[in-house]
């Protein structure tokens, strides 16, 4: 098990230094390591996770009772509670990363050029990754499985709220590396509560940071990306939402509401904003917002939604700008698939949006002039997640415009270089 760091100060800057130090000793041989030693080290990852359940667990049970008496919200809460199903899907996972194909060395492009060079584009580690994550200790397995499987050692920072969670996890991983002969440095967990530790993280560790990877909550992503000194792979707000087209199936468009609602409130993928399609708010507006409340959701709407369905809150300004992690809903009736492109690119967070609708054109259209990184016809905003996109898991949803978008999973962990093969060739 972890031994937790008490001090703080100029111990935690030499703490910190020393753990940058050895995940960059780990990178050469980790970024070398063979398919089948990552791949062993993953399985015995996920089989010692099954064995340690109750490990686990009950490390969970002093984080939960801890973060009861502090007051954590309930999507906090919720992110932090872990149980057997969980614990089996955080292993199971971890076996589907082993499961997926390695993407170091792969030649994603090659081509040949008039003077008999041969040049190849190849994928590669990215380096040492520094995560820093809140109240999810499944982040943990996630995280740390990724990166191993693309070839990059990681830095892990758990909030204090799911230290002992996680250390319990950690404790797991490093038995995996271990039992592969990979570095047990390849896998670290930051063993401090000091709130000094991430801000070591972001001034880079002395060089040995190549990426910072936030998971958590909108202060300590806006924190992460102004403060931090190397690139940063990262969403502020989850404000998804949903359109209901005129063309949409009622009994579908019911279903995907509650769904992408109320599914798991406190998910960065869960809609926080509803927009129907005038043209069928005598139709459909009703029973999509009767469906919410039956499941416990609290509606917030505009003017024009009320005068129809009087059970509901004036929405606000406000409403339009917040991730609300919460059973809270803002409704808006807005004109077609123009009036709710409009909307979203002004108000949207660019994570997630979804269309439930029978026109392929009113479809094409959402799909061509919105620009967020996942975008879904006829599903739940739910579906924006790694796992459900078959990456094994995800250690977060990428809303930036460079490198990585959307989940970022094995493939979006890793880099590339040249290999240009000659014969001989001079450059004239």
């Amino acid at each position: 098990m972890l031994k937790l760091h008490e001090k703080s100060g100029d111990d935690t800057v030499a703490l910190m230094a020393d753990i940058g130090r050895r995940a960059r000793a780990a990178a050469r041989p980790l970024a070398i390591a063979t398919t089948a030693a990552k791949n062993a080290a993953l399985l015995a990852m996920a089989d010692a996770i099954v064995a340690r359940q109750q490990d686990i667990l009950d490390a969970n049970a002093i984080d939960v009772s801890n973060g009861r008496e502090s007051g954590l919200s309930g999507s906090f809460m919720d992110r932090l509670k872990l149980n057997p199903a969980r614990i089996l899907a955080m292993a199971e996972g971890i076996r589907e990363i082993a499961a997926l194909r390695d993407p170091v060395g792969d030649v994603v492009a090659q081509w040949d050029r008039p003077n008999g060079l041969h040049i190849e584009r190849v994928r590669t580690p990215l380096g040492v990754i520094g995560v820093i994550y809140e109240s999810r200790p499944n982040v943990t397995a996630d995280a740390g499985a990724l990166c191993l499987k693309a070839g990059n050692p990681v830095i892990l920072r758990g909030g204090s709220d799911s230290l002992n969670s996680s250390a319990a996890i950690h404790a797991c991983l490093v038995e995996g590396l271990r039992k592969a002969g990979l570095p047990e440095d390849a896998i670290q967990l930051v063993p401090t509560t000091d709130r000094a530790a991430v801000g070591e993280m972001l001034k880079g560790l002395d060089g040995t940071l190549d990426v910072i990877i936030p998971r958590g909550g909108k202060s300590l992503v806006g924190r992460v990306q102004t403060e931090a000194r190397v690139p940063v792979f990262a969403h502020l707000e989850g404000i998804c939402h949903l359109y209901i087209d005129r063309s949409a199936k009622l009994d579908m468009a019911v279903q995907i509401a509650v769904n992408a609602k109320m599914r798991r409130t406190g998910v960065c993928g869960a809609a926080e904003t509803l927009l129907i399609d005038r043209a069928v708010a005598s139709t459909h507006l009703v029973p999509i917002l009767d469906a919410l409340r039956a499941a416990g959701c609290e509606i917030h709407a505009d003017a024009e939604v009320l005068k129809i369905f009087s059970d509901a809150k004036p929405a606000t300004d406000l409403d339009w700008v917040t991730e609300y992690l919460d059973a809270i809903i803002a409704v808006k009736l807005v004109d077609g698939v123009g009036g709710a492109v409009e909307h979203i690119e002004t108000f949207s967070s660019h994570h997630t949006e979804a269309i439930v609708a029978e026109d392929a054109q009113a479809v094409e259209r959402f799909f061509n002039e919105i620009d967020s990184a996942i975008l879904l016809h006829n599903a739940s905003t739910q579906f924006a997640d790694g796992g459900e996109f078959g990456m094994g898991a995800e250690i977060g949803i990428a809303t930036g415009k460079m490198h990585a978008r959307g989940p970022v999973g094995v493939e979006q962990l890793t880099s590339f270089k040249y290999r240009v093969r000659g014969s001989g060739q001079v450059r004239p």
